[in-house]
């Protein structure tokens, strides 16, 4: 039984790996399933077996390839914060990040941000984790005038957004300035800036506060929810 399973996981992996690189290398009217059995080595019945159809094909390359760009992403998160460096270098070359690979991968792209996909698959998930860790950083600098949610939002809309329009233009007529404009207008819109009004200033402590305030371990756990519900309620009417 254990060999069945393994060799059932084998085969699939080997599948994935196949039509994620037709995908990439040819779009997906390449991910045929004649073509990826011969590619794998397998029958077609074999894909229909373990995947359903074409379109359950896809979403399994989809959600593998995103997989490992979390992982990755998620690493060199970790060995940021362990390294010290600062929150707001790390959140930039996050974006950059983020905005070369839709860039490179124009189909994996489209594929990943149907709202249907975005909703259902893990892999998205974790990566809005490393995104939140991320704004997690910053807040704790007390730089962000606003929720770290709606931060993440407000960065999360405007690199699918920019993504989404420099690949719907021509290579030879994209603005690949735009992205750094963008990413400069989402500073302006969720960062704190010396000098700062008073009402302004008093917003980032609250939020750098919010940061901190879930390991604040002399409280307990009920006393910790209520000071978030207050900490949440004061940046929310701010």
């Amino acid at each position: 039984m254990t060999d069945a399973i393994s060799t059932r996981v084998g085969t699939r992996d080997k599948i994935i790996e196949v039509a994620a690189l037709l995908l990439q290398h040819h779009g997906p009217a390449a991910v045929t399933t004649r073509g990826v059995a011969q590619g794998a080595g397998v029958q077609a019945p074999t894909i229909y077996r373990l995947f359903g159809d074409k379109d359950g094909l896809l979403e399994a390359v989809a959600e593998h390839v995103m997989a490992s760009y979390v992982s990755k992403k998620a690493a060199v998160v970790e060995a940021a914060s362990v390294d010290g460096v600062d929150p707001l270098v790390d959140l930039r070359a996050g974006w950059q990040t983020q905005i070369d690979f839709g860039l490179n991968n124009p189909d994996l792209f489209r594929l990943v941000s149907e709202s249907n996909r975005v909703r259902d698959s893990p892999a998205l998930a974790s990566g809005k984790r490393v995104l939140e860790a991320r704004v997690h950083r910053v807040a704790e600098t007390g730089r962000l005038r606003v929720s770290e949610q709606r931060a993440v939002g407000i960065i999360q809309a405007a690199g699918t957004g920019a993504v989404q329009t420099m690949l719907g233009t021509p290579p030879e007529q994209r603005d690949l300035g735009l992205a750094d404009d963008l990413y400069e207008a989402v500073l302006r819109q969720i960062l704190t800036d010396a000098p700062e009004p008073a009402d302004g200033a008093a917003i980032a402590t609250t939020v750098a506060f919010r940061a901190i305030a879930p390991g604040l371990d002399s409280l307990s756990e009920a006393e910790r929810q209520l000071l978030l519900e207050w900490l949440d309620r004061a940046i929310a009417g701010r």
